[in-house]
């Protein structure tokens, strides 16, 4: 029996719950911007802990000078035993030493619309825990598996210290009205270059392109797969155009996420 791609079918199902600028309830956030946002400003983000990440993607990151997010779980049911596919947890912890942000994407992928309080909390300690085990700070970023975000979710991942929370939505992020806790990003997987240019091209007039990739290449779903060689140019292309690269966490330097949460509830 074929079974239809989580991600997929997450990303199919799921009602995206996100201020939008052009509802009347949006809530300006502007005040807590710390400073301009540029154009051609890139966040990187990886999930699902793939064995590349650390072999390939990392090391080209580091030549090019950019930063990244690195979203980690043990991906049921085969997260010990197929090291093709995903990283150990010493590899993780080189993706930490080399620079990069090691983010939380929950104990086991698991989806959190559909998880109750303490499940949501169990998920998010064992990340924690591990980080701690291998000498990796506490994530202070979080990554929505398969897109499918909570209301719910969202008081949890502020009670435990998380600033920023990367979602799914297709669209840029604009942090003068978006939640930080739900960060827009854009899917850039694929063959060719089309789906990461015309996400990129947004990067402009106080709007933030946020990239989403998996494995490059990825061995086990191949539905999110990126060719090395097609992500190669795609990382030339933002050196050679003078985009700023960083990871979720330096989102910080733009926005007092904080802050802007305490605008939303007001």
């Amino acid at each position: 029996m074929k079974i239809i791609p989580f991600l997929l079918l997450a990303a199919l199902t799921v009602t995206p719950q996100v201020i939008s600028a052009d509802e009347p309830a949006a809530k300006p956030l502007a005040a807590a911007l710390r400073q301009a946002v540029p154009d051609k400003l890139v966040v990187l983000s990886f999930d699902d802990a793939v064995s590349d990440h650390a072999t390939f993607v990392a090391p080209l990151l580091k030549k090019f000078g950019f930063g990244a997010s690195f979203y980690v779980c043990e991906f049921p049911p085969d997260f010990a035993t197929n090291k093709q596919q995903y990283m150990t947890w010493e590899q993780i912890k080189s993706l930490h030493t080399m620079g990069f942000e090691v983010g939380n994407h929950t104990g086991h992928h698991r989806a959190v619309n559909g998880l109750n309080e303490a499940q949501l909390k169990e998920e998010l300690e064992y990340i924690e825990k591990r980080c701690a085990e291998n000498d990796i700070p506490r994530p202070t970023t979080f990554c929505y598996p398969g897109y499918a975000t909570s209301a719910a979710a969202l008081p949890v991942l502020q009670e435990r210290g998380y600033l920023f929370g990367r979602a799914g939505f297709e669209r840029t992020y604009r942090p003068a009205v978006d939640d930080p806790l739900l960060l827009p990003g854009f899917n850039a997987h694929g063959d060719t270059q089309d789906a990461f240019q015309k996400a990129v091209a947004q990067a402009k007039d106080g709007q933030i392109t946020v990239l989403i990739y998996h494995g490059v290449p990825e061995y086990t779903h191949p539905w999110v797969n990126t060719p090395p060689d097609t992500f190669t140019a795609e990382m030339q292309y933002l050196a050679d155009n003078k985009f700023t690269v960083i990871a979720v966490r330096d989102l910080d330097k733009y926005v007092d996420p904080l802050k802007a949460r305490e605008l939303l509830k007001k």
